[in-house]
């Protein structure tokens, strides 16, 4: 449909239709079912105001989406298609592991890979837009939603942000931007802003952040995926400057619109708009719709806001009817853009269906993904497994033999079809003993769903003696543990982010009769692990693999696939430390030992280093590095500088190494981070292999808001570290001048 044609049904439409077009609802409140994540007891609406809505959310499936989408627009006086929008985080039905998992991968062409692949199977299963990239900063490991971020730095989440937005929306590999072709699907960044940082990290809590600490490590990677033709943008739940991103009009209309050029189409989070009642600034839903369009909201998801004010406060004359007309036609644009005036349906089809989900070659990318996800912690010696015979293996935990290793913000209709970690390493032949050992949760701990393992006293102890058992009588155990999968994502913040104290138990109980010890560890966080690492001889980090999983992590176990992951946040040693971050900032009383001992930074009953830092990660084999060697001393601020280093592999097995260039600025007008990653790469080496690997310095590589919050470099003297995790000490130094 052309542009003109667009304005003159837009000219045609009521006052009340337009404002239905900004208004999404739960499929299950105009259909037959659908997922709903909150509260809608109170939106009690006439079927003739649901009648001219302009989205749902929640339900998939080619089948019944076009049934909806049939009888929606039959009923419709413009005959308008709804937009059909879902949770396809990582992925749709194969299930891809989560997205810190995938950050752990430093892949962005992995990445969009696994994007694709979701599009694909999205958009045959009737699905028009997916709520992701979330691309929100997360510095502490207590909040649920860690598990959707690709981690803890800058650098890092605007390159993978970039890396989804190409694989959903078709636009990798220098194509233009097509929303109309086959398999691609609309991408929505979120949350604007700052959602990753609330104080203790708990679910929905308010955000502090000064402005300098939004703009240049916060803001970074929406402005990047924005760049990269997203089409859509999501407002988060919380306050900034104690103001809800929702009706944040600084933040929407200046930052957003403005700054970033965002034009696309702006939706509130799941009823974000009527919580801003809760958070004290709107009396009632009349006054937060007055609010939300203010500041640019062009789609109220879930509230009583628009649906029933917007047009009443247009009529009275408190908000222009300009600021409908402008909402209203990113709405009818994007459906345009989406080809839906001439295929409501788009690529939704039960036979596509049939053919694309969970088929051979999704699951082969999955199961690559995952073991490329897994980061080596710890291996004294006892990894890869060996096959023979006589290599008996105890397969131990409550993650030993269970599909639901998918994440919490996931939603496969065939879980079953998942490959648990027995069936992944039975394939390979070896001989094996499985006892479950102990229940996921401790009796006394539910998931945030009401989900709960009642067990007796009894029952626990009997499985405990059974999994003790198998280690007796193996040379090797393979501990499976972890937290509940719906101990993360939305509502899943923990104050506590140690392993549940009965897989505690178990793992002494093993370590008694048996000292070789594999541990796997499941999560959808960085969890408190000192305790494993030490009565481990191996610890294998695999958050939440996905569908694949118990055949990636049997891949891994035994050395068909090489570890390669370097994890996207820190590990901390205690609860304590969080939020705990590598690219912290320096303080007038620094501490290199990382103990108390004195008036310095610290704590007096620990240390202020993590268990183990961001971007660390071993293999089977091991890896030497040159000093780092600059094209030049000094540098113009209209030159590039080549920073180069020689990596070798100094062990006895092919492999690949992540090679992670990190800059620090030795002086600014403002205190600058320790490090900050600029760059990395991946190179694979064959036992005896030397590779040169370089980087390219530029002058908008050390750019900073200044004491003026100009946004510039500044002369003087930077660091280049060049190395294997952001611990490295393999430095040189240039003078910008």
């Amino acid at each position: 449909m052309e542009y003109k044609q667009l304005e003159h049904l837009l000219h045609n439409m009521s006052l009340e239709e337009k404002v239905g077009q900004m208004v999404q609802l739960p499929a299950g409140m105009i259909a037959k079912e659908g997922v709903i994540t909150g509260q809608i007891d109170n939106l009690h609406l006439p079927k003739e105001q649901k009648a001219l809505i302009g989205s749902v959310l929640g339900l998939t499936g080619a089948k019944d989406l076009r049934e909806m989408q049939e009888n929606f627009m039959a009923e419709h006086p413009h005959h308008i298609p709804l937009l059909l929008m879902y949770d396809v985080i990582n992925g749709m039905e194969t299930i891809f592991p989560i997205p810190l998992g995938q950050g752990c991968t430093f892949s962005p062409e992995l990445v969009e890979q696994a994007a694709r692949v979701a599009a694909k199977e999205a958009t045959a299963s009737g699905l028009h837009v997916t709520f992701s990239p979330m691309l929100d900063l997360v510095r502490d490991a207590r909040w649920g939603r860690v598990m959707e971020s690709t981690g803890e730095d800058p650098y890092l989440n605007a390159e993978l942000g970039k890396a989804m937005v190409r694989g959903y929306q078709g636009s990798g590999k220098g194509e233009t931007l097509d929303l109309t072709k086959e398999g691609n699907i609309a991408g929505c960044v979120k949350h604007f802003a700052a959602y990753g940082a609330p104080l203790g990290g708990r679910e929905y809590e308010n955000v502090e952040l000064s402005e300098r600490t939004l703009r240049e490590d916060y803001f970074p990677a929406y402005q990047a995926a924005i760049e990269e033709g997203c089409v859509m943008v999501m407002t988060s739940f919380n306050t900034l400057n104690r103001i809800p991103s929702s009706g944040n009009k600084w933040l929407m209309r200046k930052v957003l619109r403005e700054e970033m050029g965002f034009e696309g189409l702006l939706i509130s989070d799941y009823s974000a708009v009527d919580e801003m009642i809760n958070h004290g600034i709107a009396a009632d839903s009349r006054e937060a719709a007055k609010l939300a369009i203010l500041a640019g909201v062009d789609m109220d998801m879930v509230s009583n806001a628009y649906i029933r004010y917007l047009a009443e406060l247009v009529r009275s004359g408190e908000v222009e009817e300009r600021l409908v007309d402008e909402g209203c036609m990113r709405v009818l644009k994007l459906k345009n853009d989406l080809g839906l005036f001439e295929n409501p349906f788009k690529d939704g089809s039960v036979e596509k269906e049939q053919e694309v989900l969970l088929c051979r070659e999704h699951r082969s990318l999955a199961r690559d993904m995952a073991a490329k996800s897994f980061v080596l912690l710890k291996n004294e010696d006892i990894l890869p497994l060996k096959k023979n015979a006589n290599s008996k293996v105890a397969l131990i935990g409550p993650y030993a033999d269970t599909v639901e290793m998918y994440g919490a913000w996931s939603f496969p209709k065939k879980p079953e079809l998942s490959v648990t970690i027995k069936q992944g390493m039975e394939a390979k032949g070896v001989e094996l003993v499985a006892a479950k050992g102990c229940f996921m949760q401790d009796e006394d701990k539910q998931a945030k769903v009401g989900q709960k393992d009642t067990y007796t006293k009894e029952e626990l102890e009997a499985l405990m003696k059974q999994a003790v058992e198998a280690a007796v009588s193996a040379e090797t155990v393979v501990l499976c543990l972890g937290e509940h999968r719906e101990y993360t994502g939305e509502g899943g913040s923990r104050a506590d982010i140690t392993l549940p104290k009965h897989q505690m138990e178990l793992l002494h109980k093993v370590a008694k009769v048996n000292k070789n010890i594999v541990t796997v560890v499941f999560s959808g966080r960085p969890v408190v692990i000192p305790e494993v690492v030490e009565n481990s001889k191996a610890v294998l980090m695999v958050w939440m693999p996905g569908t694949e999983g118990g055949n990636a992590v049997a891949d891994v176990l035994y050395g068909d696939v090489m570890p390669e992951g370097k994890l996207s946040m820190c590990l901390p040693r205690s609860v304590g430390q969080v939020p705990i971050f590598y690219n912290k900032f320096r303080t007038g009383r620094p501490n290199e030992e990382g103990t108390r001992v004195g008036f310095i930074h610290g704590y007096i009953d620990e240390s202020i280093y993590p268990l183990y830092p961001f971007g660390y990660g071993l293999t089977y084999t091991s890896f030497g590095y040159s000093e780092v060697t600059l094209s030049k001393e000094t540098m113009a601020k209209e030159e590039i500088l080549t920073a180069t280093v020689t990596v070798s592999n100094t062990g006895k097995r092919e492999a690949v190494e992540t090679v992670q260039l990190y800059l620090t600025d030795v002086k600014g007008s403002v205190v600058r981070p320790v490090k900050m990653l600029k760059g990395f790469q991946k190179v694979s080496l064959k036992p005896g292999e030397c590779k040169r690997v370089q980087f390219e310095i530029t002058e908008e590589m050390l750019r900073f808001y200044t004491i003026d919050m100009e946004y510039v470099s500044e002369p003087g003297e930077f660091y280049v570290w060049i190395g294997s995790d952001s611990d490295t000490k393999n430095k040189a130094s240039f003078r910008l001048v």
